[in-house]
């Protein structure tokens, strides 16, 4: 099938045919706008206005490229190559997760509460969306952040500098490394981590989409501990996070009782809070250190 005209808005009826077995008419819309911004640079209003304009040939085969292979169910960041987070764009491939707007959530959550904090880390980057933000919103901190794939923090390295704020990246494996030891002459004020959290029953609910694109090293627990990140970074807690320092945590609202369990039972921690998100579920924990 062709795109009738060289006209905006058969570009949009377009999209609208060809995608619609895949996504609902509200995703559609969400994302032509990005394929607009991206190809056209045209922000949302400027698509609203400009519908019966033309746009040229070149733009035109882009735009028909991009749904070709969105068809092929890739999602439209990965074609793109990016993806806007709290106000930035962020460089990502099938290295790295989307990032999602629930961790934007978490992101201001932080911010919001640790405007006087100067020391922060972030367990398992990914793309680095986290710590940047975090950076960008409170520029006097020492931000550092960890990831185990070398892709990755290639990945969070070229978006730190595209952004401009100075981050500390290193490599580390959450679940082999002794923080202690890593850490042994710093400690942290904040710890953040969204870790892999999907358990292996949620598999056959999740889209085929993230399943077939996105990274399984950053979103499946693997072995039979559902909490098994979790558990590993509450435990670095007793060396690496200061006296009334706090641990925020992005939470899979399936086993967030568990984290919380097991975060009290560590005896670190004077207040241990889950917080739910926009859509009311279970979603973030917040913890104060003794």
């Amino acid at each position: 099938m062709r795109i009738a005209s060289n006209k905006l808005i058969d570009c949009i009826r377009f999209y609208h045919s060809e995608l619609s077995d895949i996504y609902d008419k509200t995703e559609i819309d969400a994302i032509f706008y990005l394929v607009a911004d991206h190809f056209l640079k045209f922000d949302k209003t400027k698509v609203d206005t400009n519908l019966q304009s033309n746009i040229n040939q070149s733009d035109l085969i882009l735009i028909y490229q991009c749904c070709s292979k969105l068809k092929k169910q890739i999602p439209v960041q990965y074609i793109l190559g990016s993806a806007w987070f709290y106000g930035m764009k962020f460089i990502v491939s099938p290295y790295v997760l989307i990032p999602r707007p629930e961790t934007e959530e978490l992101v201001d959550l932080i911010v919001n509460e640790n405007q006087n904090s100067v020391s922060f880390i972030d367990f398992g980057t990914g793309s680095g969306c986290i710590p940047i933000s975090i950076k960008k919103q409170i520029p006097n901190a020492q931000v550092f952040a960890i990831d185990l794939s070398s892709e990755a923090l290639l990945i969070s390295k070229k978006n730190a500098a595209n952004n401009h704020t100075e981050i500390v990246f290193i490599k580390s494996d959450i679940l082999i490394d002794d923080f202690s030891v890593k850490f042994s002459n710093k400690q942290f004020q904040i710890i953040i981590s969204n870790p892999p959290y999907i358990i292996s029953e949620e598999k056959n609910k999740m889209s085929e989409i993230v399943l077939k694109n996105e990274p399984h090293l950053a979103l499946f627990v693997e072995g039979t501990d559902d909490i098994l990140f979790y558990k590993k970074i509450i435990n670095a807690c007793e060396h690496i996070l200061v006296s009334g320092g706090k641990l925020y945590f992005e939470l899979n609202p399936l086993t967030a009782n568990l984290v919380k369990l097991y975060t009290i039972e560590s005896q670190f921690f004077l207040e241990v809070e889950l917080i739910n998100d926009m859509s009311g579920k279970i979603r973030f924990l917040r913890a104060i250190k003794k």
